[in-house]
Formats: structure tokens, sequence, C-alpha cells
């Protein structure tokens, strides 16, 4: 594709360090208005200066009119037009960004102290107190961070929030921006628990953690390295907890969880391989949409990851994404961005070597491959008619405010016509190529998973007896199907909560079982031991609750609330969420009914936390897995004798059945005084 247009764009964009911006009277917008005032400095008379660091007092006001009708400056003082007014503190911030006339910011909302962080709502975004103002830096079209954060977030994938404004800064007119949210740890942003610095063993040490692959241009410190595949090296920065703050003991865990993708990125087994410590889904989905618009920064920089608490390693948040679509730092030798290639393979930024061997391995990128079919049908957010739609409405909606920002900066029309054809036109031979080069997905497309069943939830139990309402929480699933469910690596799909079934974990049809948010109360209560104990809380709002199998395959969710239809009783009340009856669609709130009647130990599978055995029946090589060090292992026939032992010292063992006759047998594990015996079949 020609970049002899966006070559122009990027003369004029450099010429601009130069030059004066166009001063220019800016009295109303389609938009909102972002007005910012620095305070006064005492000596000088004059606003203060706003600098890459520290940040620096101010005011804001943001300027929408409820009703959505044009927003005039002449609103700043009408109180009913002010999506905000209050305090902020504000500065520079990005990379090479930085170095452009016209700025990035990064700003905090406070309260009056100016120290107290405020919590607030702006434009429609949930409520948190750090935010952005992206200047749409090096990308002449202003959209293509906006169309990628909108189609991951179309996708179930957060991403954050924006929303175009125009800015005013000490009466200076700035330009077209983009207000988004901070990445940071948050229900309402990456909903993950914050680790602390007690948090240093156990299962606090597994999360959560939010880690990215990135320049160090920031000055915080690389936490480690891994290699390419072309002999290089990408670094490693914490973003939670905060570098200054991370311990060894947390660097050695996070960086070990990276360190195993690395060795099982071509391992599919979901007792050891890669399905056993990622998100499958969120690395899928994180690929298509940095591959979709072919991100030249991807895997290399920007590249954000997270994990919760004793949850999977997951990909993303999506970040920075203005060198896509086709466009690049051509005026410095760059063209990168191209319909035909992988940019984890296209000798740049190619990132860890684990993205490539994740594509390359088989199934992996049969998920890839499925999904990204899915996304490309009508009505679904690849579509062609669907990201056009997206783009067309956009450009519409910044039009106006692009003329502005291109007079002020540039001191000439913004066309953004050609610009929109040729991020179409790359898309389509994107896409094209993309179609050809993922290959056939039909050994993934019919993945058949069990029959279970989410059929009580109880999200806000009363608080009784000293005992706090979130230690009572529980969830009940149900086998509703005719066989044995095979619970290996199914787990808990959102965030949120955190559990994954045990390795060779099984389920009677009919059976049920309970996972609790506290094991001992939960007994305590309803005298049945619990199948395992989630981490964290659920939601006393609203939580969307996904079970799923290894590779993310969805087996069942639903979506509670607190408010009607949902019933009201099982809000704080006392009575917890129940099925009315199994075989209705848990997704609608007239399936539920609030439910106070004791909990029947009836049909309830308890887990055998010490010791499994799998695969049952065995063709070759029968796996003995323990909580602890096994001490001693027996096999035997039907008639007891004893056939073999073994002495391990591990709490893994594998055991040789190669040589049995096909028929039953016994077998004998121990931990110390500790024995457990179970059945299998020899095929």
């Amino acid at each position: 594709m020609k970049k002899h247009f966006l070559k122009y764009i990027f003369v004029l964009l450099i010429f601009s360090f130069a030059q004066n911006s166009t001063s220019q009277t800016f009295t109303d917008s389609n938009l909102p208005i972002v007005v910012i005032n620095t305070d006064i400095n005492p000596i000088s008379g004059q606003p203060v200066e706003i600098v890459d660091d520290p940040r620096v007092p101010a005011q804001m006001k943001i300027i929408q009119r409820p009703d959505g009708t044009r927003n005039y400056m002449t609103d700043i003082n009408t109180a009913a037009f002010l999506n905000y007014n209050g305090r902020i503190n504000i500065e520079f911030r990005g990379s090479s960004s930085q170095f452009l006339p016209k700025k990035p910011y990064g700003l905090s909302t406070k309260q009056a102290d100016n120290i107290t962080n405020n919590n607030v709502s702006l434009l429609g975004m949930p409520i948190e107190n750090d935010w952005i103002l992206n200047a749409l830096a090096f990308d002449p079209s202003y959209i293509r961070d906006y169309i990628s954060y909108n189609l991951s977030n179309q996708l179930g994938n957060y991403a954050s929030r924006t929303v175009y404004c125009e800015v005013v800064i000490n009466g200076d007119y700035k330009g077209l921006y983009m207000l988004q949210e901070k990445l940071k740890d948050d229900r309402n942003r990456i909903n993950i628990l914050d680790i602390q610095s007690t948090d240093v063993s156990g299962i606090n040490l597994t999360g959560g953690y939010i880690t990215k692959a990135d320049k160090t241009t920031g000055g915080d410190p690389i936490a480690w390295q891994m290699s390419t595949h072309l002999g290089g090296w990408v670094d490693y920065i914490h973003e939670v907890p905060k570098p200054e703050d991370v311990l060894p003991s947390q660097t050695t865990y996070i960086q070990n969880q990276f360190l195993n993708l690395q060795i099982k990125a071509n391992n599919a087994s979901i007792l050891n391989g890669y399905p056993s410590i990622i998100d499958v889904p969120s690395f899928v989905d994180f690929i298509l949409m940095n591959e979709l618009s072919s991100n030249a920064d991807a895997y290399q920089f920007s590249t954000y990851f997270h994990k919760d608490r004793a949850g999977k390693l997951r990909a993303g948040p999506i970040w920075d994404m203005n060198l896509t679509y086709g466009n690049d730092l051509f005026l410095w030798g760059f063209d990168r961005s191209k319909t035909d290639v992988w940019q984890f393979d296209d000798g740049g930024n190619i990132g860890s070597k684990f993205w490539k061997d994740l594509f390359n391995n088989t199934l992996f990128k049969c998920y890839l491959s499925r999904r990204w079919f899915q996304l490309n049908q009508v009505g679904k957010p690849f579509s062609t008619v669907q990201i056009n739609q997206l783009i067309d409405t956009t450009i519409t909606l910044i039009t106006e405010a692009a003329q502005r920002d291109s007079q002020k900066w540039f001191s000439t029309d913004a066309n953004l016509g050609p610009r929109v054809i040729e991020i179409k036109n790359f898309l389509t031979e994107r896409k094209a190529w993309m179609f050809t080069n993922l290959g056939s997905f039909s050994a993934c497309n019919n993945v058949q998973v069990p029959s279970l069943v989410i059929s009580k939830i109880h999200y806000n139990p009363m608080a009784i007896n000293g005992i706090f309402s979130n230690d009572q929480e529980f969830i009940e699933i149900t086998n509703t199907g005719s066989t044995l469910a095979n619970l290996s690596g199914i787990y808990l799909k959102e965030l949120g909560i955190s559990y994954q079934f045990p390795f060779g974990s099984t389920l009677l049809a009919g059976q049920k079982i309970y996972l609790a948010s506290n094991e001992n109360v939960f007994l305590s209560q309803h005298g049945i031991p619990a199948f395992g104990q989630f981490t964290r809380n659920l939601s006393n709002k609203s939580q969307h609750l996904v079970l799923a199998d290894a590779f993310g395959n969805v087996i069942d969710e639903v979506q509670y609330a607190d408010d009607s239809p949902w019933p009201s009783s099982a809000d704080g009340d006392g009575p917890y969420l129940q099925l009315i009856a199994l075989n209705l669609d848990n997704s609608l709130a007239s399936s539920w009914e609030a439910s106070s009647v004791s909990l029947s130990s009836t049909d309830v599978l308890i887990k055998d936390k010490n010791i499994v055995f799998f695969p049952n029946p065995v063709t070759s090589i029968l796996h003995v897995k323990s909580d602890f060090n096994l001490t001693k292992i027996e096999i035997y026939d039907v008639n007891g004798r004893l056939l073999k032992y073994f002495m391990p010292t591990t709490e893994v063992f594998q055991i040789d059945c190669s040589s049995f006759q096909s028929g039953f047998y016994f077998i004998k594990a121990y931990h110390e005084d500790l024995c457990k015996t179970d059945k299998f079949f020899k095929r």
C-alpha cells in the first residue's frame, strides 16, 4: 500500500517542532470541552507550567450538556452543564509522544485538599481518579486508538474506555484529545486483587499482578528480561505492584509464570502444558487484535499482562495502538505495519519466544483460527460491515474537531477522507491474508463440554453470629448430564473470583458440588464439606460467572444482579439464589428464586484433598498426584496379590502399566500414616 500521503502528514508533524502553533479562537464544539487552569505561581503571578514530573495542581471543568446538544465555552460557569468541576493534578505523560508540540497528559482527580483522591465518573465512565488525555500522537487519522479499544471491548475484553473531547489549558486551545482510563487494578478496569507487601507466600503470593513488556524510558527499572527468537531481549516491568514496592519473592513468582509459559508454550496438555497456566482466550484475542491491526509495537512494547490471585496469567489489555492499520513512523525509516506479516515473526518487535511458539502449537492455532472465523461472521465485531460502521461513525463524530486540531498544529485543513480509505483498504487486504494463513479449525470446532450448570449462588449473605457476609458465600454446580463429568482443568473464567478444578476430579451424573469462599464457615453452617474454596469474593451488585474448560470453551454462564427482575430478598437478607429447575435457562432472572431451604448432603461430591489417580481407565501411564510428598505406592490384582510397590518422595509419580493384562487393579498410595485406596481399569 502507498504511504506517500501519510509520509506527507508526518513531514508536517516533524516540521511543526520548529514552528509555533497557530493561535485560534475556540468557542464551541459538538464534543465535550475539557478546560484546565493550573494554579497561579505566587512568585511570577503566572499559571504554573505543566511538566513531566512532578504533577502540578489545577482546576478542571468538563463542559457537557446532559441532553447531548452542542457545548459552549460560555457554559463554563453553568453548574447544570458541567460534568466535572473540581481539583486535579496533572503532568505530561508518554514516551516519544512527549517530544511532540501537542502534549499528552496524565491527571488525577483530587478533593479540595489537593491530596485525597476524588473517585468520580467522567463523561459516563466508571468512577476512578486516574485519567489520561491522549493526544493521538503519530496518527493522522485520529481514530486508531479509539477503534482498537472499542473493538477489544466488543470482544468481551477490557480495554480503556474512551471519550473524544477538545481541550483548553490556561486559555490556550490544545486541540482534539481522547479522555480515557489509565490502566490500573480496579474492579471496573483490570479487576485483580491488589497485592500487598505482606503477600509473600502461599496463595497470597499468587496475585494480583500487572506486568508489561515495554520501553524503560519512563525510568522504571527492568524486572527481568526474556529472549526473542532472533536473539534479542524483551524488557519486563512491574506495573502492580509498583517497581519501588515489589518484593524479591513477588518478582520471582511472577517471573516464573512467564518462564513456565516459555517452557510449556508448545505443550497443549491440560495437566502440565500452557492451558494449565494461561487463560487461553485472552491470549487468542490479544493476538487477533494486534494482528488484525498489524501493530508495529505488539509483543515488544506496551504489551500488558495481568494475573489475579490464584488465577491464570492473562494477556492484555491492548494499549498504544497508534502504529497500526498501515501506519508507522515513516519519516524515521520505519514501515512495519503491513498486510502480509505476522508481527510476532516479522523480524521487528517480535516479543518473547512464547508468542511464536503458541502460534506454532497446532491446538492453540486451531483455537486462534476458530475465534477469527467467529469474529468475522455477519454482525460480529470483525465483520467488514461492523468495522466500517465503527470507522464511519467515529469520523463523523470528530471531523469538526479534527479540522480545528489540524489548523492548530499544522496550519492546514484535515482531510480525513483519504485516511479513512487507506485504513479500510488496509483492513480488506489484511483480513484476506489472515484468512489464508490461519488455516483450518476443524479439530477444535465441535468441542464437547460437560453438562454442568451453576444452580445456586449465595452472593450477599446476611452477617450472623459474628460471621462476616463474605465468608458465607458459595456456588453450587450440578452435573445435569447422564454421564460422568471430567472436571480436570475447568475453571471460573471471568475475573473477580478464581478457582480451577484439580486434575483428575470427576462428578457423577446428577451429583453436585459446592465451592465456598470459606470452607470452614461453609462446613460449620451447612454440615457439608465444600469441594473447594474460591479466591476473592462475589460482588454484592452484579457479577458474570463463567464456567469454562481448560481452553476457555464456555460450559455455563450466569450474570446475576441485585436489582429487578432478580429476586431482591437474595441481596443481603439471608436467602440465596436458586435455579427453579435445572432444565431452565439460568441466564434469565425469571429462572431463579430466593431460597432459605437448608442444603442437602444428598448427591454432594466432597473432594478428597489428598491423592488423585488418573487417567482411569489407563492405557500405559498411570499418574498419582498428591498435595504432599508420597511415601509409598502399592498395586494389587483383584485377588489381593501385591504386584508392584514404589517408594517415591515426590508429590507426582508415574507408573508404567503397559505390561499389565487388561482388567481391574487396586492401588494404594501413602503419605506417612495416611492411605488412599482406589480401583482402576487397565485397557
